[in-house]
C-alpha cells in the first residue's frame, strides 16, 4: 500500500482548469478573483467582511496590527496550537501567555483563562486568542462574556474548522470565524486544511473600521482611495499611510480558493464518515481514549457542536510506539501539537516545563490518525487494523 499521510489536498479537474482560466486572464495578482474569492467566503462562514491574505500566519500578524497590538500589550492563548498563534503577537511587540486546556477537548480552558485574568490587575491583558482546536469550536460566546466583563478584545483562530459551529444559548447556529462574538477570526488554506490553495489565509470580521485597517495593512499602508488622501494631485498619485506588509494572496491562489469552496460541505461530510468510523473501531477499546468522539452523541447534543474534523486525535499511553509502528507500516500519522510554552524560543522567555500540565499530558498520549475526503475506506480500514493490531499486542 502506498503511504497514507494524516492529510493531503484533494485537487480536481475544475480546481486546475480554475486557475489555469486565472493565469490567461488579464490578472495574476490584485485583480477580480481576490474581491470573488472574499465575497464568497464570508457568505459561506456567515461574516460581514473578509479579507485574503498569503497565509495564516499574514492573517494572524495583521490582525494582531489592527487590534492595536504593541510593546506592552499582554494576550493570552493555548499552548495547543500551531506557534502562529502565539508568535503573531511577539511579531507586534507584544507579549504572551498561555492558559491551560480542559483536558476533555483539549481547547483553552474557560475557567484557566479566568483565573489567569483574576490574578493580575485590570487592564493588565488585552486579548484572547481562542483557537478551534482540531476543528471543534471553542464556545465563543463564553469567551466574548468573559472579554466584555474584563474589556478584552478576542481574535479566534478558526484555521481548524471552517464549517464548524455550535449553538448559543438563544439557539442560534454559531458558524466558527463569523465574528458574531470575536472582533476577528482566521483562517489558513494550507495543503492541509479543509480549503486548499497551496498557501494564503482570510481574516474574517463584522467590524468596517478592522476591515477597512486590514486592508490597508495588507498592502504596504497604501491607498489610492481619494476620500482617505490627504492631498491629490492626479489620477497616479498614491499614499503609504500607515507602515503595511505585502501580504496579498494573488489571483492564481483565490481562483483555486473560490473552486475548492464549491465542494466544502461534501469535504465536511466526508470528514465525518471518517471520524464515524475511527470512532465505531476504537470506542470499545479502553486503551483508546478518543478526543471529542462523535459517537458520544448526549454530549454533541448537549453542547450542540458540528465538529470540523481537520484532525482526528486519539490519545494511547505509548504514542511513541504507536506513531513508530505505523510508519513502520507507511502510515504517516502525527502529533498536534508541541505545547508552545516548551519550544525553545518561549522558555528563553521565562516558560518553563511543568507550568501547564494539562497540555503537556495531552502532548505525551496524542496521535493525529490520518483525516482528509481523498482518504480512501480500504486506506482507513488499513489505519485501524494497524492500530488494534499494535495496541492488542
Amino acid at each position: 500500500m502506498k503511504p497514507i499521510p494524516y492529510g493531503r489536498q484533494h485537487i480536481t479537474a475544475e480546481d486546475i482548469q480554475a486557475v489555469v482560466q486565472t493565469l490567461q486572464s488579464d490578472f495574476l495578482t490584485q485583480g477580480p478573483k481576490v474581491a470573488e474569492f472574499e465575497k464568497a467566503f464570508a457568505e459561506y462562514i456567515g461574516a460581514d467582511y473578509a479579507v485574503a491574505v498569503a497565509n495564516g500566519t499574514a492573517a494572524l500578524h495583521l490582525c494582531a496590527l489592527a487590534l492595536g497590538v504593541t510593546a506592552g500589550t499582554w494576550v493570552i492563548t493555548t499552548p495547543i496550537t500551531f506557534v502562529a498563534s502565539a508568535n503573531c503577537i511577539k511579531y507586534a511587540g507584544g507579549e504572551i501567555y498561555f492558559a491551560d486546556i480542559d483536558p476533555e477537548t483539549a481547547l483553552l480552558d474557560i475557567q484557566k483563562v479566568n483565573a489567569l485574568i483574576q490574578s493580575k490587575p485590570r487592564g493588565y491583558f488585552s486579548g484572547i486568542i481562542p483557537v478551534d482546536f482540531a476543528g471543534y469550536p471553542i464556545n465563543l460566546e463564553a469567551f466574548r462574556n468573559l472579554a466584555d466583563a474584563h474589556g478584552l478584545w478576542l481574535l479566534e483562530d478558526a484555521c481548524h474548522a471552517p464549517g464548524g459551529y455550535f449553538v448559543d444559548t438563544a439557539g442560534k447556529k454559531q458558524m466558527c470565524g463569523n465574528s458574531q462574538f470575536a472582533d476577528l477570526a482566521i483562517f489558513s488554506f494550507h495543503p492541509v486544511k479543509h480549503i486548499a490553495t497551496g498557501e494564503g489565509g482570510m481574516i474574517t470580521t463584522n467590524c468596517r473600521d478592522l476591515h477597512e485597517k486590514l486592508l490597508l495593512l495588507r498592502t504596504h499602508g497604501i491607498t489610492k482611495d481619494p476620500e482617505q488622501l490627504d492631498q491629490n494631485p492626479g489620477g497616479w498619485y498614491y499614499e503609504m499611510q500607515e507602515l503595511g506588509y505585502n501580504y496579498r494572496m494573488p489571483d492564481m491562489l483565490t481562483a483555486l480558493g473560490i473552486s475548492q469552496l464549491k465542494r466544502a460541505d461534501a469535504g465536511l461530510q466526508r470528514r465525518q464518515q471518517i471520524a464515524g468510523k475511527y470512532d465505531a473501531a476504537f470506542a470499545i477499546r479502553p486503551e483508546i481514549k478518543i478526543l471529542n468522539p462523535a459517537v458520544n452523541k448526549s454530549r454533541v447534543e448537549e453542547n450542540a457542536i458540528f465538529h470540523a474534523y481537520h484532525l482526528y486525535v486519539i490519545l494511547v499511553h505509548d504514542r511513541k510506539g504507536l506513531y513508530d509502528f505505523l510508519r513502520a507500516h507507511q502510515i504517516f500519522a502525527q502529533v498536534h501539537y508541541i505545547p508552545v510554552h516548551t519550544m525553545p524560543f518561549y522558555q528563553s522567555l521565562g516558560f518553563k516545563i511543568g507550568n501547564f500540565p494539562e497540555a503537556e499530558e495531552y502532548y505525551a498520549h496524542c496521535l493525529s490518525l490520518p483525516m482528509f475526503p481523498g482518504l480512501q475506506d480500504e486506506e482507513q480500514d488499513f489505519v485501524i487494523r494497524k492500530v488494534l493490531e499494535f495496541i492488542g499486542r
